[in-house]
């Protein structure tokens, strides 16, 4: 049964806003699965579900789920505690809404906890025990097998063959073990093993001094350092009541909008790259430094390292930047368009972006796709639009879509997102508002939790923070797109020729770093 509080089975909480913890409604474990598996009927979308350890060595679980079209956040918790000797347990949320998978099988690696009926709970980024079951949070063995150490899916049949790519690579890429099951050429599953990176860089961001956890936040997935900074940033402010100013927020949107530019624009060059257009290949990696260097130009730093704090930002843009930005800005804006529209009229790279890699909306929507990835499969989904928040609430992006969720609308989606950015840009470096860049936000409120939301260029990072009685942050929950899409990699592969794996693979472009944390 339910076990309502206040006489609501949900908690509703808008970006910006923080919530007292005992005020989050309760489900009973019975019914918890089905509780929040309802949510999608209503159209509504999984943004996070975690553990977190209670001081008698239970669990509670935490569900938010976002209702994009009214820019709110749904919260529930159900809490898991031993009784008679029995292992946590709870049903499992996969069989009902697959959108859940891989946060299932992280609260199962990280507390021990069993979600009954998940139909693939293998590993998700940690050590196995001895009987492969999960092992929880902490109990890590230097001398156990690594991550991906487990028994693979296997087709059987005649002349299938299995390719294994990885975690090695011939390249100056991140670690990641793929295992193709193959008929021929055609691709009949991927499976995908990643934790080579683990960190454990969530119990960081608990840091006494908010610099030094702000730094940890900006480096959870490198080429998204601004993205999850803004993420961390307004949950943090969130938790303190602080209004950051508005010149602040126009500084912090700049830095967010630079950061898309510069990895869609080398994206799309190295999508060039996989299929042999060298001409955009070159200018479009060269193009992409350009975009780098502008961050630079604001804060020392190509990838946007220290400027967000929570509070604000630590460098200001003065007018004769801003017009030097701009300027620059509006130098480059016709070369970008000129090698694009050169890389998309080309007949050779069409042919091998149209129809490679499809995923439908209907799996997309499935799965809890995000970002541009899901955007080309003509889900509207981005949190500029939905949950906008600082400069975002009056500067409105058009959010870019597309239908045919191949290689192309991928790559697409990228083109559009370019030149809205640069748009925006422009616009707002001629008309910088004025006040403060930064202000300290002053003491948390005990007790109480707050999320953060910010489209990075891969999608929604979100981070979850909850506080304690004392007013210190108590725990850090952070997400990054990449958790939700590697799933729709291994779909998008099915039926494909293997040759084209590296192309499908560039148009996802996820974070290996991201994923494991």
């Amino acid at each position: 049964m339910r076990t309502p509080v206040n006489g609501c089975d949900w908690l509703t909480v808008r970006q910006g806003e923080r919530a007292d913890i005992d005020s989050v409604p309760r489900v009973e474990p019975d019914a918890f699965a089905e509780h929040v598996a309802a949510a999608r009927g209503r159209g509504e979308r999984l943004a996070q579900l975690f553990g977190r350890r209670m001081p008698d060595g239970g669990v509670v679980l935490h569900a938010f789920v976002a209702d994009d079209r009214e820019g709110t956040m749904k919260v529930c918790r159900s809490e898991l505690r031993r009784s008679d000797g029995r292992p946590l347990q709870y049903p499992s949320v996969t069989g009902r809404w697959p959108a859940a998978q891989a946060f299932e099988r992280e609260i199962a690696e990280q507390y021990g906890v069993h979600p009954i009926g998940h139909p693939w709970l293998k590993p998700l980024r940690y050590h196995a025990t001895d009987d492969g079951s999960p092992a929880p949070w902490g109990a890590f063995d230097p001398n156990k097998p690594i991550p991906g150490d487990y028994p693979f899916y296997r087709v059987d049949g005649d002349e299938v063959h299995e390719v294994a790519v990885g975690p090695v690579h011939a390249g100056i890429i991140e670690p990641g073990h793929f295992r193709f099951q193959c008929h021929g050429e055609e691709v009949l599953h991927l499976e995908i093993a990643l934790g080579y990176q683990h960190r454990g860089a969530e119990p960081l961001l608990l840091h006494r001094n908010a610099t030094r956890s702000a730094i940890v936040a900006e480096t959870l997935a490198g080429d998204a350092s601004v993205g999850h900074a803004l993420a961390y940033c307004t949950a943090l402010e969130s938790l303190a009541g602080a209004a950051v100013g508005v010149r602040a927020h126009a500084i912090r949107g700049i830095a967010l909008e630079l950061e898309r530019l510069a990895n869609h624009v080398g994206d799309l060059g190295a999508l060039c790259n996989d299929v042999a257009f060298l001409p955009g290949a070159s200018f479009l990696g060269r193009l992409r430094g350009e975009f780098l260097n502008l961050t630079l130009e604001i804060c020392g730093n190509r990838f946007g390292r220290n400027l967000l704090r929570p509070g604000g930002v630590l460098f200001d843009i003065p007018p004769e930047m801003a017009d030097g930005l701009h300027s620059r800005l509006d130098r480059l804006q016709p070369e970008v368009v000129r090698v694009l529209d050169m890389m998309f009229e080309q007949s050779s790279v069409l042919a091998r972006f149209e129809g490679t890699g499809v995923l439908s909306q209907e799996q997309s929507e499935e799965i809890g796709l995000v970002g541009p990835v899901a955007r080309a499969s003509g889900c509207m989904r981005d949190v500029r639009h939905d949950f906008p928040h600082g400069v975002f609430q009056f500067s409105h992006l058009p959010v870019a879509t597309e239908t045919t969720g191949d290689v192309y609308a991928r790559a697409a989606v990228r083109w559009l997102e370019v030149q809205r950015s640069m748009e925006f840009l422009l616009e707002l470096l001629g008309n910088l508002p004025s006040g403060r860049t930064f202000a300290a936000p002053g003491p948390l409120c005990p007790n109480a939790v707050a999320f953060g939301l910010s489209e990075t260029w891969r999608g929604e990072a979100m981070h979850v923070a909850f506080t304690d009685d004392a007013g210190k942050l108590a725990f850090v929950k952070a997400k990054d797109p990449s958790l939700h899409n590697w799933f729709g990699l291994a779909l998008a592969l099915r039926g494909v020729p293997i040759s084209d794996f590296p192309l499908c693979n560039k148009s996802f472009n996820l974070s290996y770093a991201g994923h494991d944390l």
